[in-house]
């Protein structure tokens, strides 16, 4: 943070783009007329600084417009082979991709490809399917609305859902917990609620790493008097300080205090600190009196006498064995809640990523309840979303379990059935590699080998694929663990020139706060025939379908007055399949798909038709202006949820049970990297300097587990399967760090740890892997 933020940030632009390109690309960061940074979904001010972007926000930008590049000569000096040697670090500093390529079957070198052959090769094995289940569509959070539009309707059209995403493995879990108890799974705050909260609770979450432009909004908070409460088993130095390099009190006088109370919570223990301050505010009640917006409870509530009963059963004695904190240290952070006119929670991947993460953000929005801290200002939930536009591709349908009404609005518009089965996860897509039942895979965006958990079994179910499919601006580990055959196809970034049709295009994303803006790039592409993620998908969706007619001309897909009528939905025989595998003809999305490509505000225009809270989207863009999609609880306290009112709920309570001689890992980013993009091999917020295979143990384990610090060890993850067995994974050679952690917790940087993650284990309901809480012994090498 502050200045050594700046000039190491500067450092990598340098290195990266240039001096001149630096500063020209930087200044369009976030601006209204420029583009949205690569980076992480934290939503900006009306008002823009003429620096808007963060330390990582830099380098997100300076990895893609990197003046590097990767063309065919450089595949044709490396074999396959040769590419798996290096890490996720090497690969990514080569630089943009230039040219399709493919790897045929047997060969040991990538050979460039031509534009047109490379999709019909696409084409050929999606006809080849014998079902389209046989096919996974995986997205990054990256993609446009536009692209990720048109990708599910491709997915759609197909005959399938099997639409996996970046969300499956990081906020499933809360929009799970949310739809079910407040009607809608996204946050409920704005940027302005940020600054206008009494108090917030920043918990499993490090904003320093993976959002540093909170750090400002909490600021601007602290300065209107509100008190920030930090929930973490590791302290982290962004919310103990931040120094603003914006401000001359960050620069030159050591910044501000953020964090008015550390709660350095055992890994998992988030439900119970929950439980306790919900106990604490209704004893009060009992008590004192007027503690509970009991007007609120009685007008837009249900459950809550069940909920007040499981309250009162709850033992001091279990909230703090699970928490790690005393029973008077949990009455105090409740006191702190009651005291609060408007509270906030915001949270991330540490309350996401476990068993319970279900319940346990059940049991935030059951604490916010009690006081009505649901839809007015400074208050509500807030989590906060990683990738720049992972809220965005969810709103336009990127999703293995759509809504009907979504499809049936899909269907009137493209006057087709899409199917309506639920398609796989991220982890049953998977399970389905493994056990061989997938033929073809297809990534927009992303690093899904190193993204995923249980990496052994991930490139072993890779190598099971018939095509593997990577649209990409750089090289990544997924580019050489792959199926039989592989294509990369390079792509524009956001930084980049998108001109199609005759003008310059622009696309949308939506922030992690349900707001939607424009973004155009204005840098020369890579090289002159480089496709958008767009142009990519409609030409796809033209050699597979055909030209089609516009779908205004074309007739409804309800419409029984019509000579043609569609398929029911319900079985494999009636969603038209062929002999081939695709829908039959008469069943696919009609579309002019050329003109979608030429004119992205077509693609708009059908948004627009299918999805609420779109309506004038082209003129409400304009000019760079945002806008709000429609959020019932945070408008006008409307909850969408089974019996229209936002629900208390009763969770029993969990928490993770470490035996003797074991630590409860979590994996987590250094700070010199964004997700699975790794800048460098420093971590300097928290010491760590030239490597990343370490791991963070409290002093007192290290010594009652008879390692010493600086040791070299492996670390052996072990769980029981479905049949009672014991199982193991294992990742070799870390270095012993002594950290501050809670006792018999540890963590570790992934991907590198994410071997350790079983496939088996995943948080009920959500399906999210449990990176957060995997219990792991070290061995002496």
């Amino acid at each position: 943070m502050g200045v050594p933020a700046v000039l190491h940030a500067l450092q990598i632009a340098n290195e990266q783009m240039g001096l001149k390109r630096s500063a020209e690309t930087l200044l369009r960061v976030n601006q209204k007329d420029g583009f949205d940074c690569p980076g992480c979904a934290w939503p900006e001010e009306d008002k823009r600084h003429v620096a808007e972007f963060c330390e990582n926000g830099a380098k997100a930008v300076a990895e893609e417009a990197t003046v590097r590049r990767v063309g065919p000569e450089f595949f044709a000096a490396h074999s396959i082979e040769d590419l798996r040697q290096g890490d996720d670090w090497w690969l990514g500093q080569q630089g943009r991709l230039t040219h399709p390529m493919v790897l045929d079957e047997g060969a040991t070198h990538y050979r460039p490809i031509s534009w047109d052959a490379a999709l019909e090769m696409i084409a050929d094995e999606l006809r080849s399917l014998s079902h389209p289940d046989e096919a996974v569509f995986y997205t990054s959070g990256r993609t446009s609305n536009e692209a990720a539009f048109l990708y599910q309707l491709l997915v759609r059209g197909l005959g399938t859902n099997n639409l996996p995403d970046c969300s499956n493995m990081c906020h499933e879990s809360s929009g799970s917990a949310l739809t079910e108890t407040i009607g809608i799974g996204k946050g409920t705050v704005s940027i302005e609620d940020i600054h206008e909260a009494d108090l917030l609770i920043v918990a499993g979450q490090n904003p320093g790493t993976n959002h540093p432009r909170m750090l400002s909004a909490l600021e601007k908070a602290k300065q209107r008097g509100a008190r920030i409460i930090a929930v973490n088993p590791l302290p982290e130095a962004g919310l103990m300080r931040f120094e603003n390099p914006q401000t001359p009190r960050g620069v030159a006088f050591g910044g501000t205090k953020l964090a008015d109370r550390f709660v350095q919570i055992r890994s998992g223990g988030d439900q119970a600190l929950f439980h306790a301050i919900g106990k604490h505010l209704l004893e009060a009640q009992d008590r004192d009196g007027d503690v509970l917006d009991t007007a609120f409870i009685s007008a837009h509530t249900s459950g809550f006498e069940s909920y007040r009963r499981q309250m009162a059963d709850a033992q001091w004695s279990q909230l703090e064995e699970a928490t790690g904190l005393g029973e008077q240290e949990l009455r105090a952070i409740g006191d702190e809640v009651r005291a609060s006119k408007a509270t906030i929670v915001c949270w991330a991947m540490g309350l996401t990523q476990h068993k319970h993460s279900v319940p346990t953000l059940r049991d935030v929005v059951n604490v916010l309840l009690l006081q009505g801290n649901i839809g007015r200002p400074g208050a509500g939930v807030c989590p906060v979303r990683g990738h720049s536009n992972v809220q965005g591709d969810r709103t336009v349908g990127i999703y293995e379990k759509p809504a009907d009404a979504f499809l049936d609005a899909l269907d009137r518009e493209f006057s087709f059935a899409a199917p309506r089965a639920h398609g796989f996860d991220t982890v049953a897509a998977i399970r389905a590699m493994r056990d061989g039942k997938v033929r073809f895979f297809m990534g927009m965006g992303g690093n899904f080998v190193s993204a995923t958990p249980d990496t052994a079994v991930v490139e072993a179910g890779m190598a099971h694929v018939g095509l593997t499919v990577h649209v990409s601006t750089k090289l990544n580990r997924s580019h050489v663990i792959t199926g039989s055959r592989a294509l990369i196809l390079p792509t524009l970034g956001r930084t980049d020139r998108d001109r199609r049709g005759g003008r310059e295009q622009r696309v949308t994303v939506e922030d992690s706060m349900g707001a939607v803006h424009a973004s155009r790039g204005r840098l020369a592409p890579p090289s002159d025939d480089m496709l958008s993620e767009v142009a990519i998908i409609a030409r796809l969706c033209a050699l597979v379908f055909g030209g089609g007619s516009s779908p205004q001309d074309a007739p409804a897909a309800h419409d029984g007055d019509h000579e043609r009528t569609l398929p029911e939905h319900g079985t494999v025989e009636s969603e038209g399949l062929d002999a081939a595998g695709l829908h039959d003809p008469a069943n696919v999305p009609q579309a002019d798909w050329a003109a979608l490509e030429a004119d992205y505000a077509l693609i708009r225009s059908h948004i627009e038709r299918v999805i609420p809270g779109f309506e004038d989207y082209e003129s409400r863009i304009q000019k760079g202006r945002t806008f709000f999609l429609p959020n019932g609880p945070r408008d006008e306290r409307r909850f969408a949820t089974v019996d229209g009112k936002a629900r208390f709920t009763v969770n029993p309570l969990e928490y993770p049970h470490i035996p003797a001689g074991r630590v409860l890992l979590q994996t987590l980013r250094s700070h010199d990297q964004y997700n699975t993009t790794v800048y460098g091999k420093d971590d300097r917020y928290r010491g760590i300097h030239g490597g990343r295979r370490v791991v963070l143990v409290n002093a007192d384990d290290i010594r009652e587990l008879g390692f010493a610090e600086g040791e070299i060890v492996d670390l052996v993850s072990e769980w029981t399967d479905a049949d009672g067995s014991l199982q193991e994974r294992r990742a070799e050679s870390f270095r012993i760090v002594s950290y501050d952690t809670p006792r018999q917790n540890a963590a570790a940087y992934y991907p590198e740890t994410n071997v350790l993650v079983p496939l088996e284990s995943v948080a009920d309901i959500s399906g999210t892997p449990t990176s957060k809480s995997v219990i792991v012994r070290l061995e002496h090498r």
